[in-house]
């Protein structure tokens, strides 16, 4: 009988192949595109054929929530878990440590699944959790230009937890509409992070591109759609519909002004450049019909939908692309695969827009295509980018 006694290097090289909580966009990135894929496809199963969950949740609550505090809450964790260690130099959280904060937004993710009082407050341990373990980084390196995203972690959380309390009637408030402001949250965010890393990726990705910054451009861009976003969460109705409309166009120009002085135009022929450009023209188009809706125009789900699904969704496949090559070795240029999903999450945004701009006739066939593009979308990006998240860097380098 022979028997192989593996050498402990050995042991230690064939544990290393799993390299999924070495850093937190790897299994973040895995698990949001994952389970925006099967959350979206089982959300049209209950919209098309009335299949139910075990949990007391109404399925458009179910489906607004878990978009934003599912899967975007794990695209941000993943995002900011990376970037945060580049920043400061300090480590982020990995290992057991990065599986305890995964482990947090799984079980919200069952607890929305089988739906009471007690997984609510499941659900609302993950985004705090991420913020502690943020603030430890940012404070270890008195790196204050970040603080702000630990605020911004204790808003969603805020907003979350008004959800929960408005659906289980402890406050009288819209459920959907705190949803909606976390989303809005979420906006601000990218209209932040954004500013400071698009106008560099197309700088650098981009050689000889003209650029036309201003720092008064990008406090005013900032400002105008926090207010505008505010104003319309207070509503119409209290602060006046043309006052909410105005300020919403003014931040739509500026926005449009930023985006066309970052060389926009300039990316076309670099797709992992422009996913970031042409999602984030989509926060124009939203903010457009946001203050169409404040003037009683157009229906709120085709402005929610521009922000969620063509600006948000389109910008973190973009940026979860574009780390996952970044911090794992690979080249930084999209594949076919990943191009296909680029297009796929701009389509199926303007499909879900349409939906809400069209009439009864062509709502379901176009939400129908819609779910079907986020779904391939999502799941392309699965089956790219599974085998390089669960091991380590091509290039043999630590992340």
């Amino acid at each position: 009988m022979l028997i192989n006694i593996e050498s402990p290097a050995a042991q230690r090289s064939r544990t290393s192949r799993f390299a999924l909580f070495r850093l937190g966009f790897r299994p973040f990135y895995l698990a949001a595109a994952l389970f925006g894929a099967l959350a979206v496809a089982w959300w049209w199963a209950e919209f098309s054929w009335g299949l139910l969950r075990p949990g007391q949740l109404a399925g458009t609550l179910w489906h607004a929530h878990e978009m934003v505090f599912g899967f975007a809450a794990a695209v941000i964790a993943g995002f900011l878990l990376t970037a945060a260690q580049t920043w400061t130099a300090v480590a982020t959280p990995k290992g057991w440590r990065l599986a305890v904060l995964v482990a947090a937004w799984l079980a919200g993710r069952l607890g929305l699944w089988w739906y009471s009082a007690i997984t609510a407050w499941i659900d609302l341990l993950f985004l705090p959790l991420v913020a502690v373990a943020l603030w430890q980084v940012l404070a270890k390196a008195n790196n204050k230009r970040n603080y702000f995203l630990v605020v911004l972690l204790g808003v969603l959380t805020a907003f979350n937890a008004a959800f929960h309390a408005a659906v289980h009637g402890l406050i009288q408030i819209s459920a959907l509409g705190a949803v909606e402001a976390a989303l809005f949250i979420m906006v601000v965010l990218i209209t932040v992070i954004g500013g400071r890393v698009m106008p560099m990726f197309t700088a650098n990705g981009v050689p000889g591109v003209r650029q036309y910054k201003r720092a008064w451009l990008e406090r005013l861009v900032i400002a105008l759609t926090a207010i505008g976003l505010a104003l319309f969460v207070i509503g119409a109705e209290q602060v006046g519909a043309a006052g909410v409309a105005a300020v919403l166009l003014l931040a739509a120009i500026a926005h449009a002004v930023r985006l066309v002085g970052w060389g926009a135009f300039q990316t076309h022929r670099k797709p992992i450049l422009w996913i970031l450009h042409v999602s984030y023209a989509w926060i124009p188009i939203g903010l457009v019909l946001m203050a169409l809706q404040a003037l009683g125009m157009v229906s709120t789900s085709a402005a929610i939908h521009a922000l969620a699904v063509g600006a948000v969704a389109g910008m973190m496949l973009g940026m979860m692309t574009r780390t996952s090559r970044g911090h794992t070795g690979l080249a930084m240029q999209a594949g076919r695969s990943e191009v296909t999903a680029y297009i796929c999450i701009q389509l199926g945004a303007l499909a879900r827009v349409a939906a809400a701009l069209a009439g009864p006739a062509l709502y379901t066939p176009l939400i129908a295509l819609a779910a079907a593009l986020w779904v391939l979308a999502f799941g392309l990006f699965v089956a790219r980018f599974a085998p390089v998240l669960m091991t380590p860097r091509s290039d043999g380098k630590p992340g």
